[in-house]
């Protein structure tokens, strides 16, 4: 498929996809006139890429992990050398801390809401 299919049915610019190739996260082969190939299974790596990045995680430990990533949700790591488990054992510890973070804020953001709210209502003239 051509890479406006891949980007129509992933939901993913082109050039997101050209910059996947570039790192190295995404393969195609080129036809004579020059244009991208790309098979059936660059949707769901495409999927998984996307996924990864939403996770937060960098495209340069995405890209030591994919080839641990042989289908859509599934894992072999087999293969898996010791400084790719260190760098996952890392980058998950950065995730926590930055889920807990996020719920701090959305914490503080909910408090800081409702007082706002309580207020207006306290404000409001009453009907009688």
């Amino acid at each position: 498929m051509r890479i406006g299919e891949l980007s129509d049915r992933t939901g993913t610019p082109r050039r997101l996809l050209r910059y996947y190739e570039e790192q190295g996260l995404l393969t195609s082969d080129r036809r004579p006139n020059g244009y991208r190939d790309y098979d059936e299974r660059s949707v769901d790596r495409v999927l998984q890429i996307r996924g990864l990045l939403d996770s937060g995680l960098p495209t340069r430990v995405i890209k030591q992990i994919l080839p641990c990533l042989k289908k859509p949700r599934s894992i072999q790591v087999a293969d898996a050398t010791p400084e790719t488990i260190a760098t996952l054992e890392r980058e998950r510890d950065r995730m926590t801390r930055r889920i807990e973070c996020l719920v701090r804020s959305r914490d503080a953001i909910a408090v800081y809401v409702d007082a706002v709210l309580a207020e207006q209502r306290d404000a409001a003239p009453s009907v009688a």
